[in-house]
């Protein structure tokens, strides 16, 4: 066979050789690689892939160890016929059929929303206003951009509430941030080497680590990124979050953000994606300004999402290209048609066209705050042992333990409680382990009136007090 598709997660705690031993051993058993069949020499798999050899070779060798291949030497590997293999594979889905499923009485995922209190009924009107006989023609593809009117929406907002300047034909829809860093990818050079906050959105890095270009990691510390660790290596974009940092919640210093913009514009081939996830929602001072609005350069490439301020499953995000990329990105990229309904987007133009999504935030800051509030006084009593971090804005704090467990056994201990938290270590590249170990948590997905009870349940498992409450 000439090569194995293969793809490997760099920021797994798996190791990548068992990551590949794991993948050929499904593929000889799901029957993709048939009885006899070659695979890769050591080295070629090793270039194709990017790694040692040595990494190869030990997935290879625990390969020939359980039986599913065979090394002859000056020949190579080859796949050997094994009456069982459909037996081990049916024994195996059965086990995984039988795994119970996790109880979660409260869960702390950071992206979570408050659901509860979403406009159903305006956003009811508009969708049935939608699905009209006069807007028969949102069932055709529309523009690959995004439809006009929503795009001209979004310009005006983040003019006014981001400092964002741009003009509708300058901005894309798609369905998520992840879809539109993909199609970031695909604009830049295959030489492009990134750079990634960490700890940061993981799901970022991931992405970028699974297209052949060089993903380095970024520091983050209370002025936000270390933009001297982008200036000592040879890096052509940067990914930051520079009016709230992910997940400590530190704001890029003004000094810094000056030092990032002219570092970008000192190459022709440099660019910073600024990812403002969730800057609606500030509980202290003013609102922070873009880095896109800074830019004289034309070197930001502004990310937003109404994943946050709304909701998660509606998958519109949006990013506003600089001049320097938009004629590229029409030349390269104008095949691909908007992957949002036409029919989320005229919902969503007309729920913003009518004033509803500014009602909507200024209220939602408002509960967020109070949920944040309830959350800072669960906590206080114990500050001593408890860290907050990024108390000033988002919907999540981190949380540095210091009551003697480790962060595996913090999240043990909440799941023994049914409860879902979520460890600093799982949004590292390389995996960090400095200071205590941090838990992030967000407030906002719980219902307002159950958020005391769950922080005490968190409190209890970790230790800090007696369980006095009813848990039902």
């Amino acid at each position: 066979m000439d090569m194995l598709s293969c793809h490997l997660n760099r920021t797994s705690d798996v190791p990548l050789y068992e990551q590949l031993y794991i993948f050929i051993k499904t593929e000889i058993i799901d029957g993709r690689l048939e009885y006899g069949s070659k695979l890769p020499s050591k080295r070629k798999l090793a270039e194709f892939l990017k790694v040692s050899q040595n990494t190869v070779e030990t997935a290879y060798e625990q390969l020939v160890a359980e039986g599913y291949v065979d090394g002859i030497p000056r020949k190579g590997y080859f796949v050997l016929a094994y009456a069982d293999l459909e037996y081990v594979h049916q024994a195996e889905a059965s086990a995984e059929d039988e795994k119970e499923e996790e109880t979660v009485i409260y869960n702390f995922h950071p992206s979570w929303v408050d659901t509860e209190n979403f406009p159903f009924s305006k956003w009811r009107k508009y969708a049935k206003n939608s699905m009209d006989m006069q807007n028969h023609s949102l069932l055709l593809l529309g523009d690959s951009q995004g439809e006009f009117e929503l795009r001209r929406e979004i310009a005006h907002y983040l003019y006014h509430a981001r400092g964002v300047k741009c003009a509708p034909e300058e901005i894309f829809i798609g369905a998520g941030s992840e879809f539109l860093l993909q199609q970031l990818v695909l604009l830049f050079k295959h030489q492009t080497v990134y750079g990634v906050e960490d700890p940061g959105y993981h799901v970022i890095s991931r992405i970028l680590s699974n297209y052949p270009n060089e993903v380095h990691p970024l520091e983050v510390d209370d002025e936000g990124v270390d933009v001297s660790t982008i200036e000592n290596k040879q890096m052509n974009v940067v990914y930051v979050t520079p009016s709230h940092h992910f997940p400590y919640g530190s704001v890029l210093s003004v000094n810094r953000r000056v030092k990032l913009l002219n570092w970008a514009a000192a190459a022709v081939d440099r660019y910073i994606i600024e990812d403002d996830y969730d800057s609606e929602f500030r509980y202290s001072g003013k609102s922070i300004p873009s880095l896109q609005g800074m830019d004289q350069a034309g070197r930001v490439i502004y990310l937003g999402s109404f994943s946050k301020s709304l909701i998660p499953s509606l998958r519109i995000s949006y990013m506003v290209l600089p001049k320097l990329l938009l004629q590229k990105y029409k030349n390269k990229l104008s095949f691909y048609h908007c992957s949002v309904s036409r029919i989320d987007q005229h919902i969503l133009t007309q729920f913003m066209k009518n004033g509803d999504f500014e009602k909507h935030l200024n209220r939602m800051r408002k509960i967020y705050r109070r949920k944040l509030e309830k959350t800072l006084e669960m906590l206080k009593p114990y500050q001593e042992k408890l860290q907050v971090i990024g108390e000033h804005s988002g919907l999540h704090i981190v949380l540095a333990v210091k009551n003697g467990m480790d962060e595996k056994e913090l999240i043990h201990r909440a799941t023994e409680a049914d409860l879902k938290v979520y460890g600093l270590s799982f949004y590292s590249m390389e995996k960090r382990y400095r200071g205590d170990p941090k838990i992030i948590l967000g407030f906002a997905g719980i219902p307002e009136e159950e958020l005391p009870k769950a922080i005490e349940l968190l409190l209890v498992s970790w230790g800090f007090f007696s369980n006095s409450i009813d848990v039902g």
